[in-house]
């Protein structure tokens, strides 16, 4: 699995005109799922997500977790995470997941996430033709591969 973790200040979705998900401060993750993943690549990026230090403490310095800022949670499927650009200029998605097994890989992320995240994750809708809105804070973005744990 792939995600970008975004830290937001704000963020939403919005699909045939009518917002989805809304947050304030927290995170915008996009989410790309392969065939190779895992429940053990869910389990392992659900707790590096939440743990993660990337908001600021009082002495702006990121030593806080989303969780100790209360903040929010937004994921978004995002298969594209998985183009191949080698060849060509028309970028490949042969790695991404077909619906069968993306969607509940997705559904089984965002169950974990509320489990240990204890909130309601908002998401997007799989599949659909989303436009995300975000006000990346900072910026900071991080990219996470679920197959590179070094």
């Amino acid at each position: 699995m792939k995600v970008v973790l975004q830290r937001v200040s704000e963020a939403s979705v919005t699909i045939d005109n009518q917002k989805v998900a809304d947050i304030q401060k927290g995170l915008l993750i996009l989410v790309g799922i392969e065939d190779l993943d895992t429940q053990e690549d869910i389990d392992w990026l659900v707790g590096k997500i939440i743990k993660m230090r990337i908001f600021g403490d009082e002495n702006h310095v990121m030593n806080c977790s989303v969780q100790d800022i209360d903040g929010d949670i937004i994921v978004v499927s995002q298969f594209t995470l998985h183009a191949a650009v080698k060849k060509g200029n028309r970028p490949s998605y042969l790695k991404a997941s077909k619906p069968e097994f993306a969607i509940p890989m997705y559904e089984n992320f965002v169950n974990g996430l509320e489990k240990d995240f204890g909130k309601k994750i908002q998401t997007g809708i799989f599949g659909a033709d989303m436009k995300v809105n975000l006000l990346n804070d900072g910026p900071v973005t991080i990219l996470i591969d679920s197959k590179n744990r070094d």
